[in-house]
């Protein structure tokens, strides 16, 4: 049963009555463009077909009632609390995120309180953004509830907006320094293409990705090594980056562009060299990736993601053995390439693969874990798929 059947169904039997509505949101990968999105970056996401969705309806006594369905169906239930009353700190585990999204909400003038009832199949901790496939859906629904979804004609929030109060959310109330690639991705992103993000100016494309018309795929390897943003792994880059940033002067290192690279490292200490190195190189990789895509050479991106990953590897230090392996794996086999995606610390790898190579690359990659005595990895074939939205 889909995510959004299975919320409806979930809140008729707590509530008694139908939910007033359902939305919901994608998780998401991104083809390349890892850790540039809060360097001012370009990053080249797609939503997965993985979904959260959030029965929603609205209630007159200013409560936030949320539940969320568990692996095993049974629902789970947070402490209600007042729209009113919520601050950073006051909510503590999983309903820190969507008692986050309220509270960025009640701020620009959403304050109602509201039934939620949550179910979803975005793989948790697999860098594929099921935080955000949540808030988002979550935003959505007490958007939705109050009158004011992004489709609603003059005064409606945009998308772009949305994506900057999840994650106000994300930053200031769980406290997760993430930038807006995972927002933007699940809330923008269209079926059938990858999204071509300028972060700085917000300017998009929708970029054709038909993978399967060139004999190819995208395949994920969830590691089921679990990361999390809020560990202090990811706050210290992205401090690295905002120093850097101050000591060429510069607003980000968007504004490094290659040739200006070696200039540039010369004038830094060498601990935040590596972290220039790779957030200017992978800027570039992004810009080369599109090219390619406008004029439909898939193929050629497989040297630009094993680029990607050594340089997540080696620079900015973000990946894991569990990673690298399965990276390594799959490009004996066939990969066309391969890197880690999301934060890093744990998470998923994906791997362009010819499709009649699919089954030994899943097959070797399953071997390498044996032999290291790891979990067994999931593997599935990604297809760019639809944002968020109301469900019908």
């Amino acid at each position: 049963m889909r995510p959004g059947h299975r919320a409806a169904a979930a809140f008729t039997q707590l509530h008694g009555t139908a939910p007033e509505g359902v939305w919901s949101a994608p998780g998401r990968v991104n083809l390349i463009g890892e850790h540039t999105d809060y360097n001012d970056g370009f990053v080249l996401p797609f939503a997965l077909p993985h979904r959260t969705a959030v029965a929603a309806a609205a209630r007159a006594d200013g409560l936030l009632r949320v539940a969320t369905l568990g692996a095993d169906g049974e629902p789970q239930h947070a402490e209600p609390v007042a729209v009113a009353d919520l601050a950073p700190g006051a909510v503590e585990g999983w309903a820190a995120y969507p008692s986050g999204v309220a509270w960025a909400l009640r701020e620009v003038g959403v304050t109602g309180g509201a039934d939620l009832v949550i179910a979803g199949d975005v793989p948790a901790g697999a860098g594929l953004s099921s935080s955000h496939a949540l808030e988002c859906a979550v935003a959505l629904a007490l958007l939705g509830l109050a009158g004011r979804s992004p489709d609603g004609g003059p005064g409606s929030p945009t998308l772009p907006e949305i994506a900057r109060w999840v994650q106000r959310s994300e930053n200031d109330f769980v406290g997760a320094p993430t930038g807006l690639l995972d927002q933007t991705a699940s809330l923008r992103c269209t079926e059938a293409h990858v999204l071509f993000l300028d972060v700085r100016s917000g300017e998009a494309e929708q970029v054709p990705f038909d993978a399967a018309a060139r004999g190819l795929e995208v395949l994920v390897i969830d590691t089921r090594a679990s990361h999390s943003h809020t560990d202090g792994g990811y706050a210290a880059r992205r401090a690295g980056c905002e120093e850097a940033a101050d000591l060429l002067g510069v607003p980000a290192l968007r504004d490094i562009s290659v040739d200006g690279l070696g200039a540039a490292l010369e004038k830094l200490p060498e601990r935040l060299r590596p972290l220039v190195r790779h957030v200017v190189t992978e800027n570039d990789r992004v810009l080369r990736s599109v090219e390619l895509l406008r004029s439909g050479e898939l193929a050629g991106l497989g040297p630009l993601l094993d680029a990607s990953h050594a340089s997540l590897r080696d620079d900015y230090r973000v990946s894991v053995d569990e990673l690298d392996v399965a990276v390594d794996a799959a490009v004996a086999a066939g990969a066309l390439g391969a890197r880690m995606v999301g934060g890093g610390f744990g998470g998923s790898a994906i791997a362009l693969v010819p499709v009649e190579r699919h089954d030994e690359v899943v097959r070797r990659v399953l071997h390498a874990y044996a032999e290291h005595g790891w979990t067994k990895p999931r593997t599935f074939t990604a297809v760019p798929s639809a944002g968020a939205g109301r469900d019908e």
